[in-house]
């Protein structure tokens, strides 16, 4: 257990380092050459992103091998989660030394050398038979069982996809290889969403102590239709890329189905708020919750951005980089902190430390809905300037957007001092406690 517990300092530590690049970046939009600044805006994204969704992929692992010690008092293969951190060690040390050296792959994601992708894969398929060694155990398996392991089966192949450019059939053909590009980082994220929103599911049966609803057909039928638009509804990634128009055509009426989903949220919502009542004070249930209320908003905007009137007007706009920040931090980042609370936290508080943490959780809820709502605003612009008539150059534009960004840097630092706050309280509190193997 204890690599699991350093499994989840690891990603705490990448989630941190995430938001400190990612606020540096930020910064060098008050600068007119890209270069200036501690680091080159092309060295800070790269670290950034690359930063944050690392740490959001180990915090699910994290949060999976935490939740399978805790299922199974005997856990087989558990020692291969050592192999499995050293590999994941030494790959993030790799990426990083790829960002700082600028030995960068040309890619618009995943920009490091793709030497460093091979622990990564290598990590996943251990994973995979450790995960698979405990769960054949049983042989009626809960909803959340079933999303752990097609989460990491996708993840397998949809990474293997991901790294095809570096042949010559594909690399040589502009439109197949972005295509993949942009294909790959779709459904990677619908992957690891598939490991977050199952260990969200089993938090919500022990939180409960109603296990019996992740065995029920509405658990079972939201399940698939999560795995569906995991495998179908990346198309609108592509729908600018002059691909086969059936691909387009499947794909938005595959990312419709998710307003079922959409809908199921928001009859469940009377039912939630009563439930946050009851539970109000469990810190671990504060972050589930959350984490669904921003599936609702961030889901509502993804939805728009799959009709392709809406796309069209939204492509390379900072309204993209608000679904991403929604979903990285509001959805992906609640439900690894509701899973550290609760694996890490003492669940009784003292006072100061509990009235912080609530100051700190009620600020990241608040500053990070304003922070997406000024992206929309900024992407909106854009948007408005890229399809007008204007004679107005791009970097008219951008000075016109000079206070909003004034706005944005603003945000983007008080967003990222509240959870450095939760984050280092966290990677502290994980030392005190006693491990229990």
């Amino acid at each position: 257990m204890k690599t699991s517990y350093w499994l989840m300092r690891f990603a705490l530590a990448l989630l941190l380092l995430g938001m400190f690049f990612g606020h540096l970046a930020s910064e060098s939009y008050r600068f007119t050459d890209a270069t200036q600044g501690i680091l080159p805006f092309h060295v800070l994204r790269p670290l950034h992103v690359s930063s944050a969704y690392f740490g959001i992929i180990i915090g699910g692992l994290a949060c999976v091998s935490l939740a399978l010690f805790e299922i199974f008092p005997n856990l087989k293969l558990s020692k291969w989660l050592k192999i499995h951190l050293l590999l994941w060690l030494i790959s993030i040390c790799g990426i990083f030394y790829s960002y700082f050296t600028k030995d960068f792959s040309g890619r618009e994601y995943w920009e490091f050398n793709p030497i460093w992708a091979l622990p990564i894969f290598l990590s996943f398929v251990i994973f995979l038979f450790f995960i698979l060694k405990n769960l054949l155990t049983e042989k009626k398996w809960p909803s959340y069982y079933w999303m752990w392991f097609t989460g990491i089966v996708f993840f397998l192949f949809v990474f293997l996809e991901n790294y095809l450019w570096i042949f010559p059939y594909f690399k040589n053909d502009l439109i197949s290889d972005l295509t993949l590009q942009w294909k790959v980082n779709g459904s990677i994220v619908g992957a690891v969403n598939q490991l977050l929103y199952g260990f969200s599911l089993y938090m919500m049966t022990k939180i409960s102590g109603n296990s019996e609803m992740a065995h029920k057909k509405i658990a079972f039928a939201l399940y698939f239709l999560g795995l569906f638009n995991l495998m179908f509804n990346w198309g609108h990634h592509i729908y600018l890329v002059p691909t086969s128009r059936f691909i387009h055509h499947l794909s938005y009426i595959v990312s419709m189905t998710e307003w079922i989903i959409f809908i199921k949220i928001i009859i469940d919502w009377k039912k939630q708020l009563s439930e946050s009542k009851k539970y109000y004070y469990f810190f671990p249930y504060r972050f589930i919750m959350a984490s669904e209320y921003w599936v609702a908003i961030n889901l509502f905007l993804a939805l728009l951005l799959s009709i392709p009137a809406v796309n069209l007007f939204t492509h390379g706009t900072h309204i993209t980089v608000a679904h991403a920040m929604g979903t990285t931090i509001g959805i992906n980042m609640m439900i690894i902190l509701a899973g550290a609370f609760y694996y890490i936290a003492p669940p009784l508080l003292n006072k100061l430390t509990r009235i912080t943490l609530n100051t700190l959780f009620w600020l990241v809820q608040s500053l990070l809905f304003l922070f997406i709502l000024v992206l929309v605003i900024m992407g909106v612009k854009k948007s408005i300037w890229q399809f007008s008539d204007s004679s107005i150059t791009f970097s008219q534009h951008q000075d016109s957007l000079s206070f909003i960004i004034v706005v944005f840097i603003v945000l983007g630092a008080l967003l990222f001092f509240s959870l450095a706050g939760i984050l280092l309280f966290l990677m502290q509190q994980s030392f005190i406690k006693k491990s229990k193997s």
